[in-house]
C-alpha cells in the first residue's frame, strides 16, 4: 500500500513537472508591420506668435480744446477719409469770429481814411510844386524877390513830408486790415477744428470719450483710432538662433534678397483655422530688441473681405521645403533618455537603431541620419518590443500608416 502511494505521488509531480514546462515554452516571433524608409519632398512649418494691425493705424486727436458736443459715429464702423467724427462746442469760438469780422471791417476804414489822407497830401504837394515852378522864372527875371521863392520852397518840403507820412499810414492800415483777416482766418479755421474728421478711410476703433468730455491737443488719450484694414500687417518675432537659422538657410546674398526669396507663409487664426489668403515677408527690423533678444518681421497680408480686425493674434507659419528627405511613420519612433530610435528589420530581428530627427512633419519624422532609403522598419507598435527581439515581418503600406496617426491635442 505504502509503495502505491509513493508511486502515485511521483507520477502526479511528473505531471505538473510537465504542465510547468509547457507553460514555460516561448512564444513564437510577434508579427509586426513593417514598411520600408522612403524619400519624399516634404514641407514643414516655423510656427511663430503673431499680432495683427491695420496696415495705417492713425490716432485722431482734437486740434482745439473744446467739449464734445456730439460723437457721429460708432465703434467698428467703416468711415471714409473727411468723414465728421465729432463736433465740438463752438459758442465761444462764434464769438471770437464775430469780433475778427468787426476787425477787419474797422481796418478797412482806417484803410479808407489814409488813402484820403494820401490823396489830400498829394494834391498838396502838387499845388506846392506849381507855386514853385511858377516862382522862378520871375525871381530870375527880377520881378519879385528870391524870399518869395524860398517860401514856396519850404511850403513844398512841408507837403511832401506830410505826403510821406500820410502813404506810412496807409501802409499801416492795410497791415491792420492784413492782422485783422489773419485772426479771423484764424478763427474761422478753430471752429473748422471744432468738426473733427476721419484721417482716413477705414474703421473706427474705441470711443473712450463721451458727449461732454474736455479734449485737447495734448491729451495723452486718443478720441479714437482709424484703421485701415483694406491690408494688415501681422508681426512676428525671431529669436537669435532662429534668425542666424533663417539667415543659413534662406538664398540670398543681402537680407533684403533672402527676404524677396522667402516663399508666402500662412497664418493660423486664433480659433486653430487657416487664413485663405498667404502673406509675403516684407521686412525685418535692423537690430535685436535688448530687452526680449528677439527680432521683428513684417508680414503683408490682403484682407479685401475685412476678416482680419486691428488687434487679432495669429501663428505665423513659414514654411520650410525638404527636397528629397528620408522620412518614416511618427508611429515608427521611440525615444529613450532624449534620444530617438527606429527598430530596424535584420533577418527577422528587431534591432533598435539611433536616429537623427531633423522635423517632424503631418505625422512624418524627417530624418537627417541612422537609417538608409530603402531600409526595413518596424511601422506600429514599437512599444511592445525590445531590442534584438524576433518578429515576424507583414509589410505594410507607407500612407496607410501615417494616414492611422490620430493627433494628440
Amino acid at each position: 500500500m505504502k509503495n502505491t502511494i509513493i508511486i502515485f505521488s511521483l507520477a502526479m509531480l511528473s505531471a505538473v513537472s510537465c504542465k510547468k514546462q509547457e507553460e514555460k515554452k516561448p512564444d513564437g516571433p510577434k508579427e509586426v508591420p513593417v514598411v520600408a524608409v522612403e524619400q519624399r519632398n516634404v514641407t514643414g512649418y516655423q510656427s511663430f506668435p503673431a499680432s495683427i494691425q491695420g496696415r495705417v493705424n492713425n490716432d485722431v486727436r482734437a486740434k482745439i480744446q473744446g467739449y464734445i458736443t456730439q460723437v457721429l459715429v460708432d465703434e467698428g464702423q467703416y468711415v471714409s477719409k473727411g468723414q465728421p467724427l465729432f463736433r465740438l462746442e463752438t459758442n465761444t469760438l462764434s464769438q471770437s469770429a464775430d469780433a475778427a469780422r468787426a476787425g477787419i471791417g474797422a481796418a478797412q476804414s482806417g484803410v479808407a481814411a489814409a488813402k484820403a489822407s494820401v490823396n489830400a497830401a498829394q494834391a498838396a504837394v502838387n499845388a506846392a510844386q506849381v507855386e514853385v515852378n511858377k516862382l522862378i522864372p520871375l525871381v530870375q527875371k527880377n520881378i519879385i524877390s528870391n524870399v518869395q521863392l524860398e517860401t514856396a520852397k519850404a511850403n513844398l518840403s512841408r507837403a511832401q513830408a506830410q505826403l510821406s507820412q500820410a502813404r506810412a499810414a496807409e501802409l499801416q492800415a492795410n497791415a491792420g486790415v492784413s492782422q485783422a483777416t489773419a485772426n479771423y482766418r484764424g478763427v474761422q479755421a478753430n471752429i473748422d477744428y471744432s468738426v473733427i474728421r476721419a484721417p482716413i478711410s477705414g474703421v473706427i476703433g474705441k470711443l473712450p470719450l463721451k458727449v461732454g468730455s474736455l479734449v485737447g491737443p495734448t491729451d495723452a488719450t486718443p478720441l479714437t483710432t482709424v484703421s485701415d484694414t483694406s491690408g494688415v500687417f501681422a508681426y512676428f518675432s525671431m529669436n537669435e538662433k532662429e534668425y542666424l537659422n533663417f539667415l543659413e538657410d534662406s538664398y540670398g546674398a543681402t537680407v533684403p534678397e533672402k527676404l524677396r526669396n522667402m516663399p508666402m507663409v500662412e497664418l493660423e487664426l486664433a480659433n486653430g483655422s487657416t487664413y485663405s489668403k498667404k502673406g509675403k515677408i516684407e521686412a525685418v527690423t535692423g537690430q535685436f530688441d535688448q530687452n526680449t533678444g528677439t527680432i521683428q518681421f513684417r508680414v503683408s497680408f490682403p484682407n479685401a473681405a475685412k476678416l482680419l480686425s486691428n488687434g487679432n493674434s495669429g501663428t505665423i507659419k513659414v514654411p520650410k521645403l525638404y527636397d528629397q528627405a528620408l522620412v518614416v511613420p511618427e508611429s515608427a519612433t521611440f525615444e529613450q533618455q532624449g534620444l530617438v530610435y527606429v527598430y530596424r528589420v535584420e533577418k527577422d530581428t528587431a534591432k533598435n537603431v539611433l536616429i537623427g530627427v531633423t522635423d517632424r512633419v503631418n505625422n512624418l519624422v524627417v530624418i537627417k541620419d541612422g537609417i538608409k532609403k530603402g531600409e526595413k522598419i518596424v511601422a506600429q507598435g514599437v512599444g511592445q518590443l525590445k531590442p534584438n527581439s524576433a518578429v515576424k515581418p507583414k509589410p505594410a503600406n507607407f500612407d496607410e500608416i501615417v494616414n492611422a496617426i490620430k493627433p494628440i491635442f
